[in-house]
């Protein structure tokens, strides 16, 4: 899994919720029906927005889910998952646009890359997912060579950029990438009007991708030797910011220009969780959750108060005798009786193989209790942490209901 918008489950709404992991589940599932088992490691985050936004200006028919089979990846659970041509179209974009991270990282020499019958290999495959994407995207009306060509362009860009050299420049074929992309969901959607904006907005998404991946990557980058395009270019981070916080401005007006059907989780991923995307980036957010998390303001998480980084008060009544109050200490906790370590082992597997270690609660393996899922240690927050609001009425949250914010200011 990769990509730039992950959204955290604690800040979605259990609908909104049902409905990414529904175009995630069907990205993965168009990849696997149309290319096979192995192509289904391409699935991103970012590839499922383009099915996202096809769903939003469409109108719902009957056959817009289907319920897909047990997954381990759901926990052996059946999904309702979403399926049609913007799934399929989600299936080619990923699959062009992941030949080329394969080829990027086989440019740089990455890891195993450097060795030369690897490489070979990647290469190989890379080649032929542009075929199997260039495959799909003809039958859905939407020629890939616009993608296969930017990546083309963007290894030339990089060979002759230097410093002084607009970090624009640089990011224009990503962002021809994924303009073509947006706005090809228009044509399957019906919504031809719709076109325009949704390019812009996708333009601005592609800049926003390369840029916070070289954010991200530009330490890793500098120690491995590998070309970042900010280093490259000699463009600081405040500039590399003023630029994603332009383009996070941009989407947000692109999208107000286009008609939509019902945009809800359209307006989450890529008005609050871009958004949030940028902060994480460039660091200037926490999880409001973890202990002893500075938030945005600068101030103390809630964790910082109670004992030991708890969330909670501290127990008993302060105002009555007894570190528990009238009644003394508080019963101890029933023994449980703990698994041995073969079995522990097993259950532990189990639990890992069904992803219910990472989302929800699950039981220990040894002791039994109750724990939460890795997912409850993202960087959570509310749905407008870092949204501008209210400096900014009746652009970001305007007549939006995804979220309790209130841009009446």
């Amino acid at each position: 899994m990769f990509g730039i918008v992950r959204p955290c489950a604690h800040r979605l709404s259990e609908g909104l919720r049902a409905e990414w992991m529904a175009h995630l589940c069907g990205l993965c599932l168009a990849l696997r029906s149309d290319h096979g088992q192995f192509a289904r490691i391409a699935t991103n985050y970012d590839g499922l927005i383009v099915s996202v936004l096809t769903e939003a200006q469409s109108e719902r028919t009957t056959g817009w889910r289907r319920t897909a089979g047990p997954c381990p990846l759901r926990a052996m659970r059946t999904a309702p998952v979403a399926r049609g041509e913007g799934a399929r179209l989600a299936a080619a974009v990923s699959l062009v646009l992941a030949s080329a991270k394969v080829r990027d990282h086989v440019a740089d020499g990455d890891g195993l890359l450097r060795r030369r019958p690897v490489a070979a290999a990647a290469r190989r495959v890379a080649a032929g997912w542009d075929r199997a994407g260039a495959r799909t995207g003809a039958q859905l009306g939407f020629d890939t060579a616009l993608l296969v060509d930017a990546v083309d362009r963007q290894t030339g860009i990089e060979l002759i950029a230097g410093p002084g050299t607009p970090l624009l420049t640089v990011t224009e074929p990503t962002e021809t990438a994924t303009a073509a992309a947006f706005a090809h969901t228009a044509v399957l959607a019906g919504k031809p009007q719709n076109a325009a904006p949704l390019a812009e907005a996708g333009r601005l998404f592609g800049r926003l991708a390369h840029l916070l991946d070289a954010v991200e990557d530009q330490e890793a980058d500098a120690a491995s030797g590998a070309w970042n395009p900010l280093t490259a270019t000699g463009t600081s981070r405040d500039e590399a910011r003023r630029l994603c916080d332009d383009a996070l401005h941009g989407v947000r007006l692109a999208l107000r220009d286009a008609e939509f059907t019902d945009d809800k989780l359209a307006h989450v991923l890529l008005a609050h969780e871009l958004r949030q995307s940028v902060d994480r980036a460039f660091g200037t957010t926490a999880c409001s959750h973890q202990a002893g998390a500075v938030l945005l303001d600068g101030a103390a998480g809630p964790s910082a108060a109670g004992p030991a980084g708890s969330f909670e008060p501290v127990p008993g009544n302060p105002y009555a005798p007894g570190p528990g109050g009238p009644g003394g200490p508080p019963p101890p906790e029933p023994p449980r009786d703990r698994r041995g370590l073969i079995m522990g082992c097993l259950v532990w597997a189990g639990l890992a193989c069904t992803c219910q270690m990472c989302c929800g609660t699950f039981e220990d393996p040894w002791s039994h209790q109750r724990r939460e899922g890795l997912c409850s240690q993202c960087d959570c927050g509310d749905c407008c942490d870092a949204c501008d609001c209210c400096s900014n009425c009746g652009d970001c949250c305007d007549g939006c209901d995804c979220c309790d914010c209130d841009c009446s200011c």
